[in-house]
């Protein structure tokens, strides 16, 4: 069973149509990356896969996750980047749409966060200030955060933005790693070369699906010959 699917959804934007036709699906070790240019609705879909607006036609379904068990790691701005706590604090936050209204962290919760940083590599900058990371230090830290949310699913936007390309290639390496281990990945990038690279499935947006399907299809597909050129393989 599919954990999400999009079935002939029309999203809008402040009443305006920017997404319309749009269907597609996301199973259990999947790696989609969507991709599009500047305006073709890649955030207003984003914000629909985390329930912030509904379909003006069509729906969403999650199957086998809630909103609340996907973990998301969202794009970074220089608010973020200052956000005054540490990282352990900043970690273990990403268990509470799991815990609740409860006023303190269980041992369970704790347990996770800590197994989070020291399968990111961010261990021993628990006591650290967020603040004062480098921008991959940070990405670490809010990937560990969004596994804190999920076993199932991670939706990613941008995540590597922003990072030098020895950092960005740290980033997808650890995407892919968790990937392999059974976590399916939405990831939202303008980076189309490394979406066929790392990805099993696109979906490629220009206010309307121009394509979805698996990576093999994609690179064979007319949109391919176009966005890619010479990269097509």
């Amino acid at each position: 069973m599919a954990f999400v699917k999009c079935e002939k959804c029309e999203l809008a934007y402040e009443g305006k149509t920017v997404l319309s036709d749009l269907s597609f699906e996301v199973n259990k070790g999947d790696y989609l990356c969507i991709v599009g240019e500047n305006g073709s609705g890649k955030s207003t879909l984003m914000k629909a896969l985390l329930g912030l607006i509904k379909p003006v036609s069509g729906e969403i379904k999650f199957c086998c996750a809630k909103h609340s068990e996907i973990g998301y790691l969202p794009q970074q701005t220089d608010i973020q980047k200052d956000f005054p706590a540490s990282v352990s604090e900043v970690v273990i936050s990403g268990t509470l749409g799991r815990k609740g209204f409860k006023p303190f962290y269980t041992k369970k919760e704790k347990d996770l966060a800590k197994k989070n940083m020291e399968m990111l590599g961010i261990s021993h900058l628990a006591k650290h200030s967020y603040q004062n990371l480098s921008g991959g230090q940070q990405q670490r830290v809010l990937l560990a955060r969004a596994l804190c949310a999920t076993t199932s699913m991670l939706l990613l936007d941008e995540p590597v933005a922003g990072l030098d390309p020895v950092v960005t290639a740290e980033m997808y390496k650890i995407i892919k790693e968790l990937n392999d281990k059974g976590i399916a990945i939405i990831m939202v990038s303008h980076d189309i070369s490394a979406a066929v690279e790392y990805a099993s499935h696109i979906l490629h947006l220009r206010n309307k699906p121009l394509f979805f399907g698996t990576k093999e299809e994609y690179l064979f597909s007319d949109i391919a010959s176009e966005f890619l050129g010479g990269d097509k393989k």
